[in-house]
């Protein structure tokens, strides 16, 4: 019995090692705010970040700001304010890629949505990770979070989104 228990456990954490070495990948749906499904977010765990890939169909045509957020909630009804605040480990947050002052783990690049209302982008992110145990802020933390796209583009420096306006788009990391 006792051998057996031991060759037990050695095959499982042989399993959890090999698991933990491939990449963990995630499909999301996201939804506007009629609540319907407009596209998908594949989010897949890098060595170190986050690779984010979207796409999308149904936005007005311009560049639009993109979010981690700290909540894993999508609320259309409430327009997606139930998200939260972006994802960071700072109780003090400065928003902006461009601040030399910035501490906001939930920055991401704009996307843009051509003419045709699809956005196809590919964002990799240095400030997440998507499992915690890492030195970043984790998405799947014990609340989640969420992936939001803004009406606006990110300027990188105003306070406290970037200017990127109405959440539009939201899905959820859980």
């Amino acid at each position: 019995m006792r051998r057996t228990l031991f060759c037990v456990a050695a095959i499982l954490s042989a399993n959890m090692a090999w698991a933990q070495a491939q990449p963990v990948v995630r499909t999301l749906d996201l939804v506007g705010l009629n609540g319907k499904n407009v596209g998908k977010i594949t989010l897949t765990e890098a060595a170190k970040g986050v690779i984010l890939r979207l796409e999308a169909n149904g936005f007005p045509q311009g560049w639009h700001g993109i979010h981690f957020h700290e909540k894993g909630v999508c609320d259309a009804n409430n327009k997606f304010k139930d998200a939260g605040g972006h994802v960071h480990a700072m109780t003090s947050v400065v928003h902006g890629l461009l601040n030399a002052n910035a501490n906001d783990d939930g920055d991401l690049t704009n996307v843009y949505a051509g003419a045709d209302g699809k956005i196809n982008a590919e964002i990799y992110s240095t400030l997440v990770s998507v499992y915690p145990g890492r030195e970043r802020p984790a998405l799947l933390d014990g609340d989640g979070a969420s992936v939001i796209i803004h009406a606006n583009p990110d300027d990188y420096q105003s306070q406290p989104i970037g200017g990127a306006g109405d959440r539009i788009a939201c899905a959820v990391i859980k």
